[in-house]
C-alpha cells in the first residue's frame, strides 16, 4: 500500500457515514490502507480498526469523564502512532470533543487533517472555528448554512452535500415490511428512537414504554428501534411492541408517527418526510453544565436548518410518558397541523438537495492525496 489513512470516527452515524466514503475511494484506488478508530460498516469496507469501537459511545459531560482513562490511553495509542507509523492524511468524522484533540495532535506531526461533519460551535464553543482554523488543512461540511461560517473567517472548506441524501434507501413496501414485522395495516403506526450509545437507551426506554402504556393497542401498533450494536437484553419484553433491527428507514417512512431521541435520525425521518417528535435527556449535571454553553434555542437539527420550531421539543425533565403521548395526540388528531410539518418538512428535504457526499469527500481526499 502507498498512502496511508488514519480514520477517526467514534459514533454509529459517522461509522455509517465514512463506510460510504470508504466504499467510494475503495472502487477508485486499490493503494490506500485504512485503519484507525471506526465501526463494523466500516470494517465491512476493508478498514482496519485499532480498537473496539462500542467503547467510544458515550455522551455528556459525566459520561466522559467516567470513561477518561480509556481515551487517554487511547490518545496515547494514536500519538504513537502519528509518531511512529505517520499517515499520508488523518480524517476526522464528527466526534468533536475527542477529535479536536487529535486534530492538534496530528497538526503538531504535520499530518494533513480533513476534517468531514465539522463540530457544531455555531451551537456552543464558538472558539472551535479557530481551533479549525488552526489545525485543519480541508473542511468537508454537511449543513448549508455553515458555509457563511467558513467563509467570514477564510477558512478551506467545502459543502459536500449531507450523507443522508445517498444512504437512505427503501428496500420493502408498507405490505412487505408489516409481514415480515407482524404488523397490523389497519391500525396506525407509533415508532419509538431511542438512540444508538447505551446510556440513552438506559434512560429513555422506560419512559417511551411508559407513553406506549396510554394507548389503545386496539388502535395502534408500537414499534421500537434497535441498533445491530446494543443487545436485545436493554430491550424489555412487551407483546404489544414490535422491535424492528435493520429497517429503520422504513420503520420511518411507514409510521404515521416517531418520537425520536435527538441526532442524526431526526433528519433521516425529517428527509423522508413523517411527522415526529424530538426527545433529549442527559445526566442532570451534564444538562446543567450544557445549558452554560449552548447558545442556540433548539435542539432539532431539522429545526435548525429551518430556523423555526416545526418538529415539538421535549428536552430533560419534559421527557416523560405522559408529556409523549399528549404531544403526538395533539398532533395525530389536527389534520392541519399534521400536513403542515409534512408540508416543512418538504423544504427541508430541499434545502439539504442530493448531492453524493461519497462522491464529493473522496474528490476532496484525492486532492489531499495525490496531489
Amino acid at each position: 500500500m502507498s498512502k496511508k489513512i488514519f480514520w477517526l470516527a467514534g459514533e454509529n452515524s459517522g461509522d455509517i457515514h465514512s463506510a460510504k466514503i470508504l466504499q467510494k475511494l475503495n472502487s477508485c484506488h486499490n493503494d490506500i490502507y485504512n485503519f484507525g478508530i471506526g465501526g463494523n460498516n466500516m470494517k465491512k469496507q476493508n478498514f482496519h480498526p485499532i480498537f473496539p469501537f462500542d467503547k467510544f459511545a458515550v455522551m455528556g459531560f459525566v459520561e466522559v469523564l467516567k470513561h477518561i482513562f480509556f481515551f487517554a490511553k487511547v490518545y496515547r495509542k494514536i500519538k504513537s502512532i502519528f509518531k511512529n507509523n505517520k499517515p499520508d492524511l488523518v480524517i476526522l468524522v464528527d466526534y468533536p470533543g475527542f477529535n479536536m484533540k487529535i486534530a492538534k495532535l496530528a497538526n503538531s506531526f504535520k499530518i494533513p487533517v480533513l476534517y468531514f461533519i465539522s463540530p457544531q460551535f455555531w451551537a456552543w464553543k464558538q472558539k472551535r472555528i479557530f481551533q479549525l482554523k488552526k489545525f485543519t488543512d480541508e473542511i468537508a461540511y454537511i449543513l448549508p448554512f455553515e458555509g457563511e461560517f467558513f467563509q467570514k473567517e477564510n477558512i478551506k472548506a467545502t459543502y459536500v452535500g449531507h450523507p443522508i441524501a445517498e444512504e437512505i434507501e427503501i428496500k420493502l413496501s408498507k405490505k412487505d415490511f408489516a409481514e415480515k414485522h407482524n404488523l397490523n395495516l389497519d391500525k396506525k403506526w407509533l415508532g419509538f428512537f431511542p438512540g444508538s450509545r447505551v446510556n440513552e437507551i438506559e434512560k429513555l426506554l422506560p419512559i417511551f414504554y411508559d407513553s406506549i402504556k396510554l394507548f389503545d393497542s386496539e388502535k395502534f401498533e408500537f414499534l421500537i428501534s434497535k441498533t445491530s450494536s446494543i443487545s436485545l437484553s436493554k430491550f424489555s419484553t412487551n407483546k404489544n411492541v414490535k422491535i424492528i433491527e435493520n429497517d429503520n428507514y422504513e420503520m420511518m417512512k411507514y409510521c404515521n408517527f416517531l418520537t425520536i431521541t435527538s441526532g442524526t435520525a431526526t433528519l433521516e425521518t425529517a428527509f423522508l418526510g413523517t411527522p415526529f417528535i424530538i426527545v433529549y435527556k442527559t445526566s442532570k449535571i451534564s444538562y446543567k453544565i450544557g445549558k452554560q454553553f449552548i447558545k442556540i434555542d433548539k435542539i432539532g437539527l431539522p429545526n435548525i436548518i429551518l430556523n423555526k420550531i416545526i418538529l415539538p421539543e421535549l428536552i430533560q425533565n419534559e421527557v416523560i410518558g405522559k408529556n409523549i403521548f399528549g404531544k403526538i395526540n395533539e398532533i395525530l388528531n389536527d389534520k392541519k397541523k399534521y400536513n403542515f410539518i409534512k408540508t416543512e418538512l418538504k423544504i427541508l428535504h430541499k434545502i439539504l438537495g442530493d448531492k453524493s457526499t461519497s462522491k464529493e469527500v473522496t474528490l476532496i481526499i484525492e486532492k489531499m492525496l495525490y496531489e
